[in-house]
């Protein structure tokens, strides 16, 4: 619960994780990160984004972990509005930091790759580096802008050197990312772990369907996420307009469940292909309420397009899905294979007819939909669990620190903020 900025045990290590793009705990991977952290007895401070409808308040302490949130305005207008709302980002992200005081770690989670400079700022000051690589930013400005020669791809290419040569340890969400931050970054193998994105199956678990949300239809699909340009909500309503007109499949209603700087547009494009009486979007919603809508869905729909990001990248919807026993359509992505296995269905990259062709394959089927779901069940309680991914994080963090001794937050020369002694 919110509580006293101020409390907290004096004598353990401290972490300080930076956020950009996300509030917390909103952010579920950052989330699960801090509490395993506390659990193992660190002090964890976040800086992060006020939320807009959640995570609101400027300070708060929730179940131990102490977070600092600053008032952001997301990027509009293209790489303008990008640099504008990192530099916005990095002014606060400075200013909170010097108030939270001397920490062991300092770690970092893009995009963007310029938070490797207040944890420089904090490594003069003994601290340790660790980068959480969420995005291939690189790979992100491509499959949003898609060029690869002009001055801002070269600088963000080496922005992301930058902060692979200033890290410690480095925290890759898949082996592809691992791969990269061994090549592109020149990373040593024992200085990379991989810790995995996974649900948290005490918050998502399947509750019993309510077939109103089916809108009188015998079937539900589902779709959740983020809706950026590259997220292909767009193929996924492409791929729904030709399940009805060229499949004569109309025994469905389709709820898309998030939102982003792409929602406006999902909302006119369904417009315009004439789905608004079989398409709902709710936006954000409480994890109660995407409960509800997953454990009704019948197949739950991974539309990310073939893209330099997407085929190396871990899907968090895919994982929730799967945690929820649903049967999932996607296309024919690397890391998507690794993590569904066979609990998915891919189409060919990029073919809207294919993915359509399967979603109706699999309304068909009820018995291969409960198979399914079960085998995505089975892999997120094995080799997908949270546990593993914790067992790697505290390894990170203990190659980083090594045997240094904790930080001391009463060291009156690193306290001093414009004259005044920083709360803790």
């Amino acid at each position: 619960m919110p509580g006293d900025i101020g409390s907290g045990d004096r004598h353990g290590r401290r972490a300080l994780i930076l956020v950009e793009n996300l509030s917390v705990p909103f952010d579920r991977r950052v989330w699960q990160e801090c509490t395993t952290l506390r659990d193992a007895g660190w002090e964890v401070h976040v800086i992060c984004p006020r939320g807009e409808k959640r995570d609101t308040e400027p300070e708060a302490v929730i179940d131990g972990v102490r977070i600092h949130r600053y008032p952001l305005r997301a990027a509009t207008g293209g790489p303008a509005g990008y640099l504008r709302e990192y530099g916005s980002a990095l002014w606060h992200t400075f200013r909170l930091a010097r108030k939270v005081g001397p920490v062991d770690v300092v770690h970092a989670c893009n995009p963007p790759d310029l938070l490797f400079l207040p944890a420089l700022w904090a490594k003069r000051r003994g601290a340790r580096f660790v980068f959480d690589q969420h995005d291939l930013v690189p790979e992100l400005y491509l499959s949003r802008f898609g060029r690869g020669e002009d001055l801002l791809y070269r600088a963000v290419c080496a922005l992301e050197r930058r902060t692979y040569r200033a890290a410690d340890v480095v925290l890759a969400t898949n082996e592809s990312y691992r791969d990269v931050a061994l090549r592109r970054g020149g990373r040593r193998p024992k200085d990379v772990f991989v810790v995995r994105s996974a649900p948290d199956v005490t918050r998502f678990h399947p509750v019993p369907p309510e077939p109103e949300l089916k809108r009188g239809k015998p079937h539900l699909l589902c779709y959740l996420g983020v809706m950026g340009p590259q997220d292909g909500v767009d193929y996924a309503l492409r791929a729904l307009a030709k399940l009805r007109d060229e499949l004569g499949r109309t025994d469905w209603h389709a709820v898309f469940v998030g939102a982003g700087d792409a929602f406006d547009a999902m909302v006119e494009l369904s417009r315009q292909l004439g789905l608004s009486d079989q398409v709902q979007f709710t936006g954000r919603i409480p994890d109660a309420d995407l409960v509800r809508y997953l454990s009704t869905a019948d197949v739950c729909l991974s539309p990310d397009p073939c893209n330099p990001l997407n085929d190396v990248s871990t899907m968090n919807k895919v994982l929730e899905y799967m945690v929820m026993g649903r049967p999932i359509v996607s296309f024919d992505l690397r890391e998507a294979r690794v993590s569904a296995g066979d609990a998915a269905v891919y189409a060919s990259a990029d073919d809207e007819g294919e993915f359509a062709a399967l979603v109706a394959r699999l309304l068909d089927d009820p018995e291969q939909r409960a198979r399914m779901g079960k085998l995505g069940q089975e892999r997120i309680s094995g080799p997908l669990a949270w546990r593993n991914s914790q067992a790697a994080l505290l390894a990170a963090y203990a190659a980083a620190c090594g045997d240094r001794a904790p930080a001391s937050a009463d060291d009156p020369d690193q306290q001093q903020e414009e004259g005044r002694t920083v709360e803790r």
